[in-house]
């Protein structure tokens, strides 16, 4: 079977709607996922950077993101075809291991825990595919990068692109 290797946070699981929701709760502020088209958001608020960044060495904030739409139901699917793999540059948060381990568990229990990857630097991984939001991760991936896509890589060219899991269901059929 071909492998596919899919990133956690902006792909399957929904992490600008939680930062934006604490960061706005906590600093009085309405930042839109529209308003992120124009940067991350400690690039929006740059006095506030280390205070945003910090939001996500809380051991629980991974926790409880949102799944992203239809991701469950279509990686299930794929998962009878291909080989599936969660792959998260979770090193890059240490703290976030737990939180993120446990999450998989909750909304993909029909993968197995061995096919959960905590990483730093993707290129270690063999795989066909690898979809993910951002490009950086593709620079040494010797599969076929697929961008998925989110506000801070709109502009973001050279690879092939997804924007939803429905997309992602149809750009893989007939591929196994």
């Amino acid at each position: 079977m071909k492998v596919i290797a899919i990133d956690m946070d902006e792909v399957i699981a929904d992490f600008n709607t939680k930062h934006l929701s604490v960061f706005n709760r906590d600093y009085g502020e309405n930042v839109t996922t529209e308003d992120l088209k124009s940067g991350r958001l400690a690039e929006l608020r740059p006095h506030l950077a280390t205070e945003i960044l910090n939001y996500l060495h809380d051991p629980l904030f991974f926790r409880d993101l949102d799944v992203m739409k239809d991701s469950r139901e279509v990686i299930r699917s794929l998962s009878e075809r291909f080989d599936i793999y969660i792959t998260t540059a979770a090193m890059e948060v240490p703290s976030s291991f737990t939180a993120k381990y446990e999450w998989l568990r909750e909304h993909f229990d029909f993968l197995s825990d061995m096919n959960f990857v905590f990483c730093g630097n993707k290129s270690i991984i063999r795989a066909d595919y690898l979809i993910d939001d951002n490009a950086r991760h593709f620079e040494r991936f010797c599969g076929q990068g697929i961008l998925f896509t989110a506000p801070h890589n709109l502009g973001v060219t050279g690879y092939d692109r997804v924007s939803s899991w429905l997309e992602a269901a149809e750009y893989f059929r007939g591929k196994e």
